[in-house]
């Protein structure tokens, strides 16, 4: 992809080359000459393409994720005209009857079903004194067989860690519980010496790879200096949610899905924290694709027990896009207008070039050059300031493919507060170099019809 407008640009400028005929070291002095007004054009353009390509590698890492996630041999199940896991309500009645379904494929005598309660949850960051508190939304599922449910999605825990116990929580050996604790007005302390004495239950979670990271940015320069791994929370590290002190027991391989940004707790115990009681998902393992359109199919037009929205769960995540696309569609008026600053750019630096060198087109027509010649001098010149600032630009903007960053990815009535990482993929640095010849060919085809207008002896006047 990229060896392809490598390509068109490298035949462009050998043609013109071929059959300019003017000297290129004439160019390429008047190029030097004029440094920093060549300078100053191709840093412009630098940016511009730079920046494109920042934007265009976010809103591919997007559509990845959400393209990515899922299995296409599994089929979401959602209450009727729920389009997000966090607006579903299933009951526990329609589940055991949707569970044994015969496409349902069965492990061990049980039905590879995962029962699911998804929902927000809002943590206040603890803040330094004076400051304003900080907050986040973080994916919190509840989940009742962590091992189901890992097999059902397909996921592993990164080695060191183990799943979440029967019970979900674990004693907290005395002194090792924090001296505060967090509500929405911010950081609280409490009596340091009651909380090494009360020895208070810590709740465990499971957490993917994105938000481990995220939750060990918020921890004290002192804290992430005494850590295992400083930049990410691990097995045996802590955190503070919902005034509860919880536990990391595991991480999930979790990489390119959005998983990634969830917590995996046991579903009573996020019930009884987070007050929702009923099950948002239910999560069906079929034995491939053709068998999991079956099994949507069912669901959504003839099962008549009860009323319930089933999608493919690659179908469902590939939904969530609707906010790549609008992404998408900012992006490409945002270059419209960038790239038409690129061409007035270009237009003003080499209509400047003209007005300082029409003693030397005059010149060069008496020597016997033909207009069309003296065209291509000039368009030679804004190609090769075009894609010299291009190509640093492209080069640029590939240095942040696989930056992590957080953004919202969602549909109609919901959406999920996402990690996930810059990519920058051949055709989109395909695009800047092609994006850079054609800003170069339309901001100097102007000056240069102008420079060839010019007859020679009013030029040397």
């Amino acid at each position: 992809m990229i060896a392809i407008p490598l390509a068109i640009a490298a035949v462009l400028l050998l043609a013109l080359l071929a059959v300019g005929r003017i000297p290129l070291r004439y160019n390429f002095r008047n190029l030097t000459v004029r440094w920093l007004t060549t300078t100053l054009t191709a840093v412009a353009f630098t940016l511009v393409i730079g920046l494109l390509i920042v934007m265009m590698a976010f809103v591919h890492g997007m559509k990845r994720l959400t393209e990515e996630t899922g299995q296409p041999g599994n089929v979401i199940v959602l209450s009727d005209g729920a389009t997000d896991e966090v607006i579903s309500n299933l009951t526990i009645g329609d589940l055991s009857e949707i569970e044994n379904q015969p496409l349902v494929v069965r492990q061990d005598g049980r039905p590879l079903a995962s029962r699911e309660t998804y929902l927000i949850a809002l943590q206040v960051v603890p803040n330094s004194d004076g400051e304003r508190p900080k907050r986040r939304f973080l994916q919190v599922r509840g989940i009742d067989d962590p091992r189901l449910t890992a097999a059902v999605h397909n996921l592993e825990l990164l080695p060191g860690g183990h799943w979440l116990s029967e019970a979900g929580v674990q004693d907290a050996p005395a002194g090792d519980c924090p001296d505060f604790r967090v509500n929405e007005n911010g950081t609280v302390p409490f009596d340091a010496g009651a909380a090494k004495n009360a020895a208070a239950p810590l709740f465990q979670a499971v957490l993917g790879e994105g938000v481990a990271t995220e939750l060990a940015r918020s921890r004290s320069p002192a804290d992430r200096a005494k850590a295992k791994n400083p930049h990410r929370l691990d097995v045996g590290d802590t955190f503070v949610l919902r005034e509860a002190t919880w536990i990391v027991v595991g991480v999930l391989k979790s990489a390119g899905s959005t998983f990634n940004s969830e917590i995996w707790a046991k579903r009573d115990l996020a019930a009884s924290l987070f007050g929702k009681n009923s099950y948002t998902t239910l999560v069906l393992r079929t034995a491939d694709a053709t068998s999991a359109q079956k099994l949507k199919d069912f669901l959504s037009k003839d099962y008549k027990k009860a009323a319930v929205s089933a999608q493919v769960e690659t179908e469902y995540y590939k939904s969530l896009s609707e906010t790549t696309a609008q992404f998408s569609w900012a992006i490409g008026f945002l270059a419209i207008w960038m790239s038409v600053g690129g061409i007035f750019g270009v237009m003003n630096t080499m209509f400047a070039a003209i007005s300082q060198r029409a003693q030397d087109i005059g010149v060069l027509r008496l020597l016997g050059y033909a207009r069309w010649q003296i065209l291509v001098s000039f368009l030679l010149e804004s190609l090769v300031i075009a894609l010299v600032g291009g190509l640093f630009g492209c080069l640029l903007g590939s240095l942040t493919d696989g930056y992590t960053v957080t953004s919202l990815v969602g549909g109609q009535g919901g959406g999920k507060s996402v990690v996930f990482q810059l990519s920058v993929s051949p055709t989109i640095i395909a695009a800047g170099i092609l994006l850079t010849l054609l800003m170069g060919l339309l901001g100097g085809l102007l000056p240069a019809l102008s420079a060839m207008r010019l007859k020679a002896l009013e030029a040397l006047r």
